[in-house]
């Protein structure tokens, strides 16, 4: 395993265990078996750590689905599922940063320039429902921005119940069901 994974799953624990704010690159590095020194040779600082720590060692959203291709349900639904299982695993992380106002200021201003942060899911779903609409398969009265909100706010909060009862991995058909709700208000 290459240095830069083993700084990589060193951070998920860490991270997982103490929560983004309180773990610091010290902490991530001895738990790697490594120098400081060479964390900062592969990362510039612990917030690029976290953003490769949530893109490759939590369940990833899908890809933005592809307006157009299979049907408006199955790609709001898979949507869903990575989104309630993202957010499942990567609560633990973030309880702890946005619980301290200064941190999380810190956290806002430095996930910006990566041009990460948790809008992202949100704006990138309303992208897709727009292009729908423009292909007809979404009615023209449907508001994507809100449908985006409505349903990435329902899997953020699913999400959090089920780390919250240390309950399983989220099955797809509890995703079909927060999208079942959603299905009217798309419908052309």
């Amino acid at each position: 395993m290459s240095a830069r994974e083993r700084i990589l799953d060193a951070a998920a624990a860490v991270m997982r265990e103490r929560g983004v704010a309180h773990a610091t690159t010290k902490e991530i590095a001895r738990a790697a078996g490594y120098s400081e020194a060479l964390l900062y040779k592969h990362f510039r600082d612990k917030e690029e750590i976290l953003l490769h720590v949530l893109r490759e060692r939590t369940p990833q959203f899908s890809a933005a689905p592809v307006p157009g291709e299979e049907t408006v349900e199955a790609n709001l639904v898979a949507v869903a599922h990575a989104g309630l299982r993202f957010y499942r695993h990567a609560f633990p992380m973030m309880a702890s940063l946005v619980a301290q106002p200064r941190l999380m200021a810190a956290a806002r201003e430095s996930l910006s320039k990566y041009g990460a942060g948790p809008q992202h899911p949100v704006t990138t779903l309303a992208g897709y429902v727009r292009a729908e609409q423009d292909l007809g398969r979404v009615s023209a009265g449907t508001d994507p921005d809100a449908i985006a909100a409505l349903l990435m706010g329902a899997c953020f909060q699913q999400g959090f119940l089920r780390y919250f009862t240390q309950g399983p991995d989220f099955l797809e058909t509890e995703a079909a069901d927060l999208v079942r709700g959603l299905l009217p208000a798309l419908q052309p």
